[in-house]
């Protein structure tokens, strides 16, 4: 999905080389998720089980222009 791409693509741009260890294996982990999923907890406002995770979707959520 063109809209996750952009998502991610931003926070990659913008914060991947100084996010701390775990906010780095968190989205690694968000990576490993189907796009059906992704797009729950991204564009649906679905909550994750993985409170780092969960966290980390919030920033991306809080990241869209």
């Amino acid at each position: 999905m063109k809209e996750l791409d952009v998502l991610l693509s931003r926070w990659v741009d913008r914060h991947a080389a100084t996010a701390a260890p775990a906010e780095s294996a968190a989205f690694d982990r968000l990576l490993e998720l189907q796009d059906p999923e992704l797009a729950r907890y991204l564009l649906a406002g679905d909550l994750a089980t993985d409170p780092d995770i969960a966290a980390l979707v919030a920033r991306l959520r809080d990241s869209r222009p």
